[in-house]
């Protein structure tokens, strides 16, 4: 029963009859409510489809407003990252969280959720359990992002270049930033998607320094799926005749970001939220909100923008 109840929650988020956040919801009931049967492939093919979507997504996509996305929001970013590194270790410390799973939440909150957290772990030399703690306090609070973001964007009437903008700065990974800027409009999802994965090349240089501080021989993770989304805006961009073409691989993509949070949400269990315990989950909530309202505020007041 589990297992015909999985596929079909997976064929209804790749026919395209349910949103984003509906397939995340989808998935998290399945996920509390029954034992999962495939969790180590759902893993596994969650992180595929999230790249492959991605790249898909940039068929969809002119270079030039790609790259002019990406410069405006290079230095929002940069500012950001800092902010949200030194806030959340501030706040670790306050609260008394374990040095490891606070920095690893901090860098999940700042860069780009588990993706940060993968990356930056073994680097750091995590345990098994602290990349657990980690990844499950910013899966949770991801979780709930892609499904408020868009009722909040809408209640207070916010453009779609200011709601993509507010969705790449505060919103932890990729696909939960696809997800509800898709859901949101089409300038909105360029500009998330662009902005966002400016955030999440950062996951280099944090790697380094990391590796450097700690003296660290780990080997560092290079996100090659954002060279070969700008290589599909390129073509997009040069080979207009292929528009047709083009116009399905975007929309195939758009259906695997959607089965792509179907995956993530089936992966939540209860002995995720039993792990994850209080401290962690409540410096990453305190750190969310601070981000987001911060964020929020500066945009509303028209003090950053696109």
């Amino acid at each position: 029963m589990n297992k015909k109840l999985f596929f079909v929650g997976l064929i209804l988020a790749a026919s395209g009859l349910l949103s984003p956040p509906l397939a995340l919801l989808g998935g998290l009931v399945y996920g509390l409510a029954l034992p999962h049967p495939f969790h180590v492939e759902s893993r596994q093919l969650a992180k595929f489809l999230l790249q492959a979507s991605v790249v898909a997504l940039g068929f969809g996509m002119n270079l030039h407003e790609v790259l002019q996305a990406g410069r405006t929001g290079f230095s929002y970013t940069a500012l950001s990252i800092c902010f949200a590194m030194l806030l959340g270790l501030g706040l670790g410390c306050l609260i008394k969280v374990n040095k490891k799973s606070s920095f690893l939440i901090s860098a999940g909150t700042a860069i780009c959720g588990g993706s940060a957290i993968a990356a930056v772990g073994p680097i750091a030399e995590a345990s098994e359990e602290e990349m657990a703690v980690s990844l499950g306090t910013v899966f949770i609070l991801n979780s709930a992002a892609l499904l408020l973001f868009p009722m909040i964007g809408s209640a207070l009437h916010m453009s779609q270049t200011q709601f993509g903008l507010w969705s790449a700065l505060a919103i932890h990974d990729t696909s939960s930033v696809v997800g509800a800027t898709a859901k949101y409009g089409t300038t909105a999802l360029a500009v998330g998607t662009t902005i966002k994965l400016a955030r999440a090349l950062w996951i280099v240089p944090l790697s380094v320094v990391t590796a450097v501080t700690l003296k660290s021989k780990a080997r560092i993770q290079w996100p090659w799926f954002i060279l070969f989304f700008c290589v599909a805006a390129l073509l997009n961009t040069l080979l207009p005749m292929f528009n047709s073409s083009f116009g399905v691989l975007d929309h195939l993509g758009r259906l695997g970001l959607t089965v792509t949070l179907f995956l993530i949400g089936t992966g939540l269990n209860t002995a995720t939220l039993k792990r994850v315990g209080v401290r962690p989950l409540l410096q990453g909530l305190t750190l969310w909100i601070i981000i987001g309202a911060g964020t929020l505020a500066l945009i509303l007041f028209h003090w950053i923008g696109v």
